[in-house]
């Protein structure tokens, strides 16, 4: 039981028992630096994805504006402009009430964006403190 420093020193029941707190206090802290870089590492990547999808989202904008530019000037050719482009409106009327709909029900059954291997890791060590588990290895 000897290490790169030397053997270790043998320390009393009571010495150890006094160690207790500090250890849960250092345990404490190590779970919430855990959960910070969780979170952190979480909201990264939620920004970057948020950001790409604000460009497609730009981008699908302007070619939206010319698919309907084309269906109005395509649908002039056999009806009169304006019955073309109240056709048109009525069809994008549909799609984003269908669309608002779907969003509103995939938002009411989202993940909430909770640090789950915090949270885990967490009661894992309660688990180990009242000695109801073996504490896993990482």
């Amino acid at each position: 039981m000897s290490s790169a420093q030397g053997p270790t020193p043998k320390r009393s029941l009571f010495t150890l028992l006094a160690d207790v707190p500090r250890l849960i206090v250092d345990l404490f802290r190590q779970e919430i630096e855990s959960l910070k870089q969780e979170l952190i590492g979480k909201a990264k990547d939620a920004g970057i994805g948020i950001g790409l999808l604000v460009a497609a989202a730009v981008f699908a904008l302007f070619l939206l504006g010319v698919l309907i530019a084309a269906a109005i000037l395509g649908l002039a050719t056999v009806l009169p402009a304006w019955a073309a482009a109240l056709i048109v409106a009525g069809v994008l009327l549909i799609i984003t009430v269908v669309l608002a709909l779907v969003g509103i029900a995939s938002l009411k059954r989202g993940m909430p964006p909770a640090p789950t291997q915090t949270i885990e890791s967490i009661k894992d060590d309660v688990r180990v403190i009242k000695g109801t588990s073996r504490r896993r290895t990482p």
